[in-house]
């Protein structure tokens, strides 16, 4: 009997930890200016917002704004700093953008209404390499929904450490349940 309830223990114990991290490697999506969205009637400081969250491939982006006053436009870095919308790399215009990070780097964002930019409606990304992350690293679905931002501490910097502690986590996770089973 007791070897019986070890088994269902371990079995639980080891669907509890698929469960949890399975929910940490999932791609998190981030509402640019958290609940204002993107625009120049509410003051945000969408560098600050940007350097408060960590990016990694997989994530999205969404810009959230009124297609008749706004757009968004990905730039070079160069047209970035100067604000010059005149040749984009890519063009949204649909009021709610959803943009999937799909490789490590810098990117940049800006309004091209004239004026908006100048007046601070850009954003930098920077993009690192997808890694598993700490569920609490990802944004709460309240951040999701438009509440104020949800964002928790940043993530570590790209190296092989989540990848190593990956590896050790589930060689535990395995010596646990054989050791509980037997």
């Amino acid at each position: 009997m007791a070897l019986v309830a070890k088994r269902e223990l371990a079995c639980f114990f080891l669907m509890m930890m698929i469960m949890a991290f399975s929910g940490a490697c999932m791609a998190a999506t981030y509402i640019v200016g958290d609940s204002a969205g993107w625009t120049i009637q509410i003051p945000v400081d969408y560098t600050k917002w940007s350097s408060t969250n960590n990016f990694h491939v997989g994530d999205k982006i969404v810009f959230t704004y009124n297609k008749q006053f706004h757009n968004v436009l990905q730039v070079t870095h160069q047209n970035f700093q100067s604000c010059n919308a005149t040749s984009p790399i890519a063009s949204y215009t649909s009021g709610s953008d959803s943009i999937t990070l799909k490789s490590p780097g810098n990117f940049y964002y800006l309004c091209g209404v004239p004026g908006h930019c100048q007046a601070g409606q850009k954003v930098p990304i920077k993009v690192i390499r997808a890694s598993a992350r700490s569920p609490s690293l990802a944004p709460s679905e309240s951040a999701l929904s438009g509440s104020p931002s949800a964002f928790i501490a940043p993530s570590p910097s790209p190296s092989s450490a989540p990848i190593i502690q990956s590896s050790k986590f589930w060689l535990a996770v395995t010596a646990l349940a054989f050791y509980l089973i037997g």
